[in-house]
């Protein structure tokens, strides 16, 4: 388990993730009338097996498979910029988009940059008819009129804090912490 800052809170445990993506699940069948012609395309590097996951529930839901894919937005950030240059953090691989609903899935939105940048990847690979925003945790402090269709939680965060979110494939555990950032 890689968490770096000093530790605030456990804001969700196993247990919580696998509801709150059980219950996104249903919200995007509920809303899509089904899974016909639904994409679900992961944020790397989190956002990926979160994406995984939720295809998985889906097809389970819905007796349908799920095409499931990943974005690598590192490219599109607006503020590469402000420093050295980013390693890209994989390869995207993005299945038939066009015409299609994509659900883009993250672990945490806060500014909303990252989605920005990872809907303009997204364009480079078709025209989806629309797409919805899916998280585990959105922690406020909104940039850019960006605003998800489903949320795991909502945790209100203070600037100082951040939220980061582990996950079984990536760090053996999972969970969602709040950190205090070092010198704050």
């Amino acid at each position: 388990m890689a968490v770096s800052g000093a530790l605030k809170a456990t804001v969700m445990d196993a247990e919580a993730i696998r509801r709150s993506l059980t219950r996104i699940a249903h919200e995007i069948v509920e809303r899509n009338r089904g899974v016909e012609d639904v994409v679900v395309i992961g944020v790397m590097a989190k956002g990926a097996p979160i994406a995984r996951r939720l295809a998985l529930l889906l097809t389970n839901l819905e007796h349908r498979a799920v095409p499931v894919g990943a974005i690598d937005p590192t490219m599109h950030r607006d503020d590469l910029h402000l420093g050295p240059p980013r390693a890209k953090d994989g390869e995207a691989s993005v299945p038939d988009i066009d015409g299609k609903t994509v659900v883009l899935v993250d672990d945490v939105i806060w500014h909303g940059r990252t989605v920005r940048a990872a809907m303009d990847a997204l364009i480079e690979f078709g025209r989806p008819r629309s797409i919805q925003l899916a998280v585990l945790v959105d922690r406020g402090h909104r940039e850019l009129p960006i605003r998800p269709d489903y949320v795991g939680k909502n945790i209100p965060t203070a600037g100082s804090e951040r939220v980061q979110v582990l996950l079984e494939e990536l760090d053996g555990v999972d969970r969602a912490v709040i950190l205090q950032e070092s010198g704050a």
